[in-house]
């Protein structure tokens, strides 16, 4: 009404915004470096040195290189400021590693405030000389510890704890001193020494449980009271020291007895096939034996002497055992019980993981609530509880039953929540809990979420695979899902469908196979949905639970002729998966066939052969002339010699046809690759492998008694009455020594990461990883030829490495885009939330690859404007940053100037020089012998001379190097062009992207160094692309055929290549039979970060159709954590 008062949003915005930062130093982050520094530096109030340096540490807090002030910053070290104090000493802490000369010059200050009445003062003065990592002042740092070890001050005794692990890692020989001072420590009096104390402990010498055993009981007495983050430590210090000294408690769930747990498992009726081992021993009992010497053993350990469990020898012989009696076990129950409600989810996750391991079975129940509560806090620490419940519930099922409903899905829950969930309810369904439990599974399948749906389905197999008794309900739903998904999928393809479709036969193949001879009406109604069914996946289940049980019972011989000579009909147009499995079926019906049908069984396998034998895939050609040779043929393939019918008679000829088409399928087995079996709590547990730092338990009675002390023995054997124990312990190995088998022979596999479905043959094991190669060998060798392209199976299993024979598990993101589900554990963790591809997708994945190790990729530099001739008199200048690298210093960047006279007279004495100096700028001829050594220094020259131009003539162009050094990658640098004796003042902005050198690397060193960046040196966004779609219309118009695929690769790389200054290592493109599939399209590349020489790995996932917009995955692997972010965000904006 009235404009003229009025206001808009952002004005308001702007002025609640600087209402806000009234009273505070914020406005030193909006332009920190709009007054002189130095100046007020030296000024006489403390009041302007306090502007002055906390204009620095926010110049720091932006990357911005300030190292230039330190003399002047070091003088005002003595100042009686407290504040102007702590300023200095935390400029000094940031820059005393550049500055190593200068930052000396301040010790005798320091050494002089330890002496200072102010505690404040001396433990800051401490906290400086740790933090300055300099060899030459260790020893100075030692005696002030030792000093300040004794301090009347408790915050000063505390920060002389936290100065330990410093000066251990500097001053490593002088371990048995930091001990002596971690024991002083350890015995204060104040719960905040102590916690720090114990930090130091872990840092410093964590095995040396003999300084805990002086002060246990007094350690545990403190414990409730020191701070939330050091009782985590502490808490595992003690559990270490109970588990040395005295050894596992028997009555504990890791310990219980044989018919203890049969005993539970059958009460909450868990007790089915899936739970029973070889041996009939309840398969919870089997994990908590494994689980335990996980525990104990540790990853490589364990692997290299059992790997799995068997049933043959389940007593821990040679094991020391305490009870829960014991003085010690008994103060630390205790002393963790109240923490068990601690505000702090870690240190609720702590005690009871102390409770987990060593309280008595009874007492275990006393752990539930307090985790429960966590559920209601944030989603970070509800992910992690949720993994730590998924293994207790699967260790003793019967602990979570009569708390199902607390795990019911919430609209609020992230994917990665739900997943676990329905894992958590599948483990804990008991027969008074399953209706209320398929009740809410009923309202899952009607989510809009597809992937939550699927889940769904494959845990309503879990349960009835726990629970047979409920087995005809779930099959009438299962079957009426069944008929309503395929309806749906021939009316119109929505995604996911096809997902559910295909989880829910291989749910009912999952619960056919605990009774087939009770469910062969099932079998019967899925063999009449084949007409209605037109799913490739789905088709192929039903053909292998046709094939499978085709003699069990009487009404299903009697189809058997119908629906093979069905199969036979339709086998021409079938998929490629359908048409292995009625070869297979074909064959299981010729075995299992005695009577009066088999000769017609054998025409219409014959008739199935040949045309086999025809088809365009050599996969099925291949299984076809297998199956010739293999099944009796002298009236089937009359055209073929005698010389494999020979054979039929022959037991191992008859065996052989057993074992590969009618053999039996192996049960399941519990795999430590499979399990979260980590310590609870720990990080190694949230992303399923041994994170840096993860160390077992030690081994149980490593401290021993000896009347009036105690004895330390080495690790890895204990000495007791003069006899010694081997190293293992534990006499209880594995029941398989196989991994399990495929998805085909072992129905639904459904883990915490979500439901992964495998629809390749059962034969397909896939190729082992070599992950012991040495880190040094990255490059290839000089002398050996690298081959141009390269044919690989890419049955990688779901972009997660297999394990060598040392028991290796890292893991990886595979090519495949499958492997995205490989880390979507932790990414969830990080509230990143990781779209993982549908199963549709992951189906027509191919399962064969070509890549291409050198290329002709035409990369085209985008040129940018630095100075606009409107505005420079006719002098037009662009630049285009140059992939070459510098040869005078590592932190230069080179940038292509472009000079062009655009008006129609001469242009003289053209220069370019840094906008911060002044004056003109002397021409050179080339780069003085100086500049080495300016350039070494920390005050770098921003701008590198170059050769002034004379003349520029009309319409003539010039290009010139110039090689810039760049504060931080997201500033621009200021610079002046000089022409007619005039300055043009200018920015060059920085590109990211050219802050990186090619690091040339072949395939196995990429993958064997991205294996070695997981977890958190991994970032990842997703982004879409479609620059490849004008150049694929491009290419049809002209008479000359394309591959499109390659287009599409050599489009990326171009546009990677034209962008940043990487190296190509590989183009990986399937092999599809789907022209417009891009699914399986793999790019990789890898460089060295100019500023800190640490490698940078970039993986480019694509999938999508060719002729479409690509969904695409970039990933980037790097120890550099800010740079990868902020390199990861432009490469999502310049490829979208």
């Amino acid at each position: 009404m009235f404009p003229q008062f009025g206001a808009t949003a952002d004005s308001l915005s702007k002025a609640s915004s600087l209402v806000l930062r009234i009273g505070t130093d914020a406005h030193l982050y909006d332009d920190p470096d709009d007054v002189n520094i130095a100046p007020l530096l030296d000024s006489r109030f403390d009041s302007e040195k306090c502007e002055a340096l906390k204009r620095l540490l926010a110049l720091i807090a932006q990357g911005a290189d300030v190292s230039n002030f330190f003399p002047q910053v070091v003088k005002n070290v003595a100042s009686q400021s407290l504040e102007v104090k702590k300023l200095v000493y935390l400029y000094l802490l940031h820059y005393a590693e550049k500055r190593p000369n200068e930052a000396l010059l301040s010790i005798n200050c320091f050494q002089k405030d330890l002496s200072d009445t102010n505690p404040l003062v001396r433990a800051w003065a401490l906290r400086a000389m740790a933090g300055i990592r300099l060899h030459v002042v260790a020893p100075l740092v030692l005696v002030a510890v030792s000093k300040c070890a004794r301090d009347p001050s408790a915050y000063v005794r505390k920060c002389a704890a936290y100065a330990l692990p410093k000066l251990h890692d500097l001053h490593q020989e002088e371990s048995t001193s930091l001990e002596e001072f971690v024991d002083v420590l350890l015995g204060d009096n104040s719960p905040g020494v102590v916690g720090a104390a114990a930090t130091a402990f872990k840092s410093v010498c964590p095995n040396n449980l003999l300084l805990i055993a002086k002060n246990f009981r007094r350690l545990c007495e403190t414990l409730p009271d020191v701070e939330e983050w050091a009782q985590i430590v502490l808490i595992e210090i003690l559990l270490r020291y109970v588990v040395a000294r005295h050894g596992l408690v028997k009555e504990s769930t890791m310990l219980c007895s044989d018919s203890q747990s049969d005993k539970d498992s059958a009460a909450h009726g868990n007790m089915t096939y899936n739970n029973c081992g070889d041996g009939g021993e309840p398969s919870d009992f089997k994990l908590n034996r494994m689980m335990l010497r996980y525990y104990i053993e540790g990853q490589d350990r364990y692997l290299s002497q059992s790997g799995y469990i068997t049933g043959n020898n389940n007593k821990l012989d040679g094991l020391v055992l305490t009870t829960s009696q014991n003085d010690d076990v008994d103060i630390l129950l205790q002393c963790t019980s109240p923490l068990l409600w601690s505000q702090n989810s870690a240190v609720v996750l702590a005690a009871a993981g102390v409770h987990w391991i060593m309280a008595p079975r009874e007492d275990v129940q006393r752990i539930v609530k307090p985790i429960l509560f966590i559920l209601r806090s944030s989603h970070a620490a509800k992910y992690v509880m949720l993994c730590n419940i998924l293994v207790f519930a699967k260790t003793v099922p019967s602990l979570f039953a009569p708390h199902y409903e607390d795990f019911f899905i919430c609209s609020s829950d992230f994917y990665q929540h739900r997943t676990l969930k329905l894992e958590i309810l599948s483990t804990i369904a008991t027969e008074s809990s399953i209706p209320a439990i398929f009740e809410e599974f009923q309202d899952y399948i009607k989510d809009p979420n597809r992937r939550f749906v699927v889940d769904t389905v494959a845990a309503i197999g879990l349960c009835v695979q726990r629970l047979p008794t409920v087995a005809t309900t779930c099959l009438e739903g299962l079957l009426a899902l069944v008929v309503y998904e395929s309806s749906v999928n021939n009316s119109c393809q929505i995604d996911g469908e096809v997902g559910v479709l295909v989880q829910a036969i291989m749910s009912i193949k999952a619960i056919i196979k605990l009774d087939p001879a009770s469910h062969e009406k099932v079998i019967v109604q899925l063999a009449h949905k084949l007409e209605i069914i037109k799913e490739p996946a789905a088709r192929a289940m039903i053909i292998w639970i046709f094939g499978e049980y085709n003699s069990v019972g009487k009404i299903i011989p009697r189809i058997v002729p119908n629906v093979l000579k069905y199969l036979a009909w339709s086998f021409v147009s079938e998929e490629l998966e359908a048409k292995l499995q009625i070869l297979n079926a074909a064959a299981k019906v010729v075995l299992c066939t005695h009577g009066d049908d088999l000769s017609t069984f054998k025409k219409i396998l014959g008739y199935i052969v040949e045309l086999a034998k025809a088809d365009y895939n050599y996969d099925v050609r291949d299984r076809a002339r297998v199956v010739a040779k293999i099944i009796p043929c002298n009236d089937i393939f009359p055209s073929q010699d005698n010389t494999s019918c020979s054979l039929e008679d022959t037991k191992v000829h008859h065996e052989l046809v057993e074992a590969m088409f009618s053999g039996n399928i192996p049960p399941m087995s519990y795999s430590a690759n499979r399990l979260r079996i980590y310590l609870p709590g720990s990080l190694s547990q949230i992303v399923t492998h041994a994170a840096p730092g993860y160390t077992p338990l030690p081994k149980p009675s490593f401290l021993l008694t000896d009347g009036l002390g105690l004895r330390e023995f080495e690790h890895g054997a204990v000495e007791h009455a003069g006899r010694t124990e081997p190293s293992n312990s534990f006499d209880v190995n594995d029941s398989d020594n196989s991994s399990g088998s495929s998805m085909d022979e072992s129905g639904s596999v459904y883990d915490s990461r979500g439901s992964i479905f495998s629809l390749a043959d059962s034969e397909a094991t896939g190729f082992a990883s070599d992950t012991n190669n040495n880190v040094q060998n990255l490059g290839a060798e000089d002398n050996q030829e690298v081959p141009l392209v390269h044919l690989s199976d890419a049955s990688v299993d779901h972009g997660q490495t297999r394990e060598n024979n040392e028991g290796n598990t890292s893991m990886f993101t595979s090519t495949d885009l499958t492997g995205l589900m490989s880390t979507s554990a932790l990414e969830s963790w990080l509230d990143q939330q990781t779209t993982l591809p549908s199963v549709h997708n992951s189906e027509q994945s191919s399962s064969a690859r070509i890549s291409f190790n050198d290329h002709n990729i035409e990369v085209k530099p985008k040129l940018h404007v630095l100075l606009d001739p409107a505005n420079s008199n006719g002098l037009r200048v662009q630049y285009a940053y140059s992939s070459e690298v510098s040869t005078i210093s590592h932190l230069l960047t080179c940038v292509e100037l472009f000079f062009e006279n655009v008006t129609t007279e001469i242009l003289t004495n053209i220069a370019v020089k840094d906008g911060d100096s002044s004056g003109n700028v002397e021409p050179v001829d080339e780069v003085p012998k100086e500049t080495t050594s300016l350039l070494s220094s920390n005050e770098m020259t921003k701008v590198l001379p170059v050769e002034e131009i004379a003349s520029l003539h009309p319409q003539q162009t010039i290009k010139k190097l110039l090689q810039v050094h760049f504060g931080h990658h997201v500033v621009p640098l200021k610079l002046a062009v000089f022409c007619n004796g005039k300055r043009h003042s200018t920015k060059l902005w920085p590109e990211i992207g050219y802050f990186l050198c090619p690091w040339s690397i072949d395939m196995k060193a990429f993958l064997d160094m991205e294996r070695q960046l997981p977890g958190m040196f991994e970032y990842a966004k997703r982004c879409t692309y479609k620059d490849h779609i004008q150049e694929l219309e491009h290419k049809e118009q002209t008479a000359l055929q394309h591959d499109k695929i390659l287009i599409v690769s050599q489009s990326i790389a171009s546009k990677m290549l034209s962008n940043a200054n990487l190296h190509l290592v590989s183009m990986d493109m399937p092999i599809s039979f789907r022209i417009d599939d891009a699914s399986g399209l793999c790019l990789r590349f890898s460089s060295q970060i100019l500023s800190s020489s640490k490698l940078c790995l970039i993986t480019i996932i694509a999938e999508g159709k060719l002729s479409g917009t690509l969904d695409v995955t970039i990933k980037i692997n790097s120890e550099d954590t800010v740079f990868a972010l902020n390199l990861l965000n432009r490469v999502a904006t310049f490829l979208q």
